[in-house]
């Protein structure tokens, strides 16, 4: 199985589904990798040297790569597809959604209702992948030196009706999650406080 790839790249495309396709030449050999779309604002210049860590999957009719690029988000996508009725291109929706630390301190905090909003993913489905995955993914994430932040965000009660609030003002879940968490350190909000008072506070950092 190839672990990562580093050559030259020469093209990156968005293709059907909002889909990536990255293509980079290893020794005059162009390995064809579908990437996350977060990964195309990080990338260098076309021409320059790249390094991609990839997953590939073997299917009767065709060889796929998935890239990556660290490999933590490379080994956070296995642990996913790993998860029953999860495919690789929910596991790419998810990874694309949130920020790593975000995703797995979601699927730890069992916060099921925030991964749903994912696109393709449903409650049940969000359901299963916490159920499944918040204990490896409680111990792994320290082996992969993921820091855990400590959790400021509202009590559960509250912070649903925050995050359901946010996410219909057009904000992304992997927003509200790092603005929770930074209101929480820095206002002098209790976690009890109004949901009110938490909205306006996450805005208002979202908004800086």
């Amino acid at each position: 199985m190839l672990s990562y790839l580093r050559g030259t790249l020469v093209t990156v495309q968005k293709i059907g589904s909002g889909r990536v396709l990255l293509i980079l030449d290893v020794n005059q050999v162009g390995y064809e990798v579908q990437i996350l779309p977060r990964m195309v604002k990080e990338l260098p210049e076309m021409g320059e040297d790249a390094q991609i860590y990839t997953h590939q999957q073997v299917r009767e009719d065709q060889v796929l790569l998935y890239g990556f690029g660290s490999a933590a988000q490379r080994d956070l996508f296995r642990q996913l597809i790993a998860v029953s009725g999860i495919g690789p291109q929910l596991a790419v929706a998810l990874l694309d959604t949130f920020a790593l630390s975000d995703l797995v301190q979601a699927i730890v905090g069992g916060k099921t209702r925030l991964l749903s909003k994912t696109p393709g993913v449903g409650p049940k489905t969000a359901e299963r992948i916490s159920l499944e995955l918040k204990t490896k993914l409680s111990q792994w994430r320290e082996q992969a030196g993921i820091a855990s932040v400590p959790d400021a965000a509202p009590v559960a009660s509250v912070q649903e009706d925050v995050e359901m609030t946010l996410l219909a003002l057009g904000y992304t879940p992997g927003e509200i999650a790092p603005a929770l968490q930074a209101v929480g350190q820095s206002a002098a909000l209790s976690k009890t406080a109004d949901a009110g008072e938490w909205i306006r506070e996450a805005i208002a950092w979202l908004s800086e």
